[in-house]
């Protein structure tokens, strides 16, 4: 794979972390509730070592840093009651649920 083409995301021809907008120009995407959570969630993934830093390709353990993502999404979940549309109220639910088993899992190691 050439330097290019590591710079880019094979699926959109732009960057990591960017999308295409509707000209075609590669941009953030838009924030929204589900990717605020994704982006919260992914975090506590890499500190639980379940994705490799993406610079080194190593898998790093930081179960504090992956409890206080667990806490900071416990802590929306709290503040964000009766507020959420039932999809996002699912997901947030469906996030915590499976992080928080992959952090029991990984502490009982």
């Amino acid at each position: 794979m050439s330097e290019k083409e590591t710079e880019q995301d094979s699926d959109c021809g732009c960057e990591e972390g960017k999308v295409p907008d509707m000209g075609g120009k590669c941009v953030m995407p838009e924030v929204t509730f589900f990717t605020f959570i994704m982006s919260l969630n992914t975090s506590v993934l890499y500190h639980l070592g379940e994705i490799a830093d993406p610079e080194s390709g190593e898998k790093k353990l930081n179960l504090e840093a992956a409890r206080h993502g667990i806490d900071t999404l416990v802590l929306i979940q709290s503040k964000t009651e009766g507020n959420l549309t039932g999809d996002e109220e699912e997901m947030l639910k469906n996030i915590l649920y499976d992080i928080k088993l992959r952090f029991v899992k990984e502490v009982k190691k």
